[in-house]
C-alpha cells in the first residue's frame, strides 16, 4: 500500500508540472499568434487551473472510469469553494474587484440547477451534454465581453497573469513536456486512486469526490494562499469561480457527449445539491463590499469539512 500512495503522490506531482507548463505554452502560443494578454490572461485565469483534472478525466472515461470522473468534477467545484477559497480567505482577506465575477457565479448556480434537472432521470444524454458544451461557449464570450469593461488595474492584473516568453520553439516544447507529464502523471492518479478507493471501501464514484478531487486541488490551494498574501484576490475568486464552470460544463457535458453519462439519485439528491450550497455561500460574501473575511473563509472551510464528514458518515456509520 506505501508504494500505492508513493505512485499517487508521484502522479499529482507530474500533473502540477504539466498543468504549469501547458498554462505558460498556452499564453505564450496565444500571443504569438496575435492574442492579447488580456484575452489571454483571462482565459487563464478562469480555466487553466482545471488542465490537471481534465487530464485526469480524460483518463479514468478512457478507463472506462466515468464514475471517478464525474466524481471529481463534482467534488472539484465542492473543494474550490470550501478548500481552496476557503483557505486563501483565512490566511488573507480577500479583495474582489472583478465585478463580471458575481454574474459568472450565478450562471454556475443555474448551471448546476439545470444538471440536477437534467439528471433526474437517471443521467446526462449526448445531447444535453452537448448543450452544456454550448453553454460553456456562451458563458466565456460573455466573460470576455464583460471583463472589457472592468476597472483598467483589474484589467491590468489579469493581463499580467499572461505575461511570458513568446518563443514558438519554447512554447512548442512546454506543450510537449506538459503533455507528457500530464499523460503519465493522470496514468499515475487514476490508477492508484482507485485501488487507494478500494482500499478504504470506498466506490469509484466516492473516490473521485474525495481523495482525487481533494488531492487535485492541493497545489491549487498553496497557489491561492500565496496569491491572496499578496493582495490577488481577484485571481483567487477568478481560478475558483471559472475552475468550477469549466468542470460543470466541459468535463460533464464532454462525458455526456462522448457516452450518454448515468448519474445515481443519491448523486443528484446529495453530492450535486452539496456543489450548489457551497457555491450559494459565496453571494452573500461578492455583495456589498466585495470582500470576503478570514471569518466567511472559515464558514468556507467548515462547509467543506462538514461535507467531507457527512461523506464518511454515509459510508462508515
Amino acid at each position: 500500500m506505501s508504494a500505492t500512495i508513493l505512485w499517487f503522490v508521484l502522479g499529482l506531482v507530474l500533473l502540477a508540472l504539466g498543468g504549469d507548463s501547458i498554462v505558460k505554452g498556452a499564453s505564450g502560443l496565444a500571443q504569438r499568434i496575435g492574442a492579447s494578454p488580456f484575452v489571454a490572461g483571462l482565459v487563464l485565469v478562469a480555466f487553466g487551473t482545471s488542465l490537471p483534472e481534465l487530464a485526469v478525466n480524460l483518463r479514468a472515461v478512457v478507463d472506462g472510469q466515468q464514475a471517478l470522473a464525474l466524481g471529481n468534477a463534482v467534488g472539484s467545484n465542492i473543494v474550490n469553494f470550501g478548500l481552496t477559497l476557503g483557505a486563501a480567505a483565512v490566511a488573507a482577506p480577500l479583495l474582489v474587484r472583478w465585478r463580471a465575477l458575481s454574474p459568472l457565479l450565478l450562471l454556475l448556480l443555474l448551471g448546476t440547477l439545470a444538471v440536477i434537472g437534467l439528471s433526474l432521470d437517471g443521467g446526462l444524454g449526448r445531447i444535453e451534454g452537448a448543450g452544456l458544451l454550448a453553454a460553456f461557449v456562451a458563458v466565456l464570450a460573455f466573460a470576455l465581453a464583460r471583463t472589457r469593461n472592468e476597472a483598467p488595474e483589474v484589467q491590468d492584473a489579469i493581463a499580467a497573469y499572461a505575461q511570458t516568453r513568446t518563443a514558438l520553439g519554447l512554447n512548442l516544447l512546454r506543450f510537449a513536456v506538459a503533455a507528457a507529464l500530464l499523460y503519465y502523471g493522470a496514468g499515475l492518479v487514476v490508477d492508484n486512486a482507485l485501488v487507494l478507493g478500494a482500499a478504504m471501501g470506498m466506490t469509484p464514484l466516492l473516490t473521485g469526490l474525495l481523495p482525487v478531487a481533494i488531492a487535485t486541488a492541493l497545489p491549487e490551494v498553496a497557489a491561492a494562499i500565496a496569491a491572496a498574501r499578496r493582495g490577488q484576490g481577484d485571481m483567487v475568486a477568478g481560478h475558483v469561480i471559472g475552475s468550477s464552470l469549466f468542470n460543470l460544463f466541459v468535463v460533464v457535458g464532454a462525458m455526456a457527449l462522448w457516452q450518454p453519462l448515468p448519474i445515481a439519485a443519491s448523486f443528484v439528491r446529495f453530492e450535486l445539491p452539496a456543489a450548489l450550497l457551497v457555491a450559494l455561500m459565496l453571494v452573500p460574501m461578492l455583495r456589498g463590499d466585495l470582500r470576503i473575511s478570514r471569518g466567511e473563509g472559515g464558514v468556507l472551510l467548515a462547509a467543506c469539512a462538514g461535507w467531507v464528514g457527512l461523506e464518511l458518515l454515509f459510508l462508515y456509520g
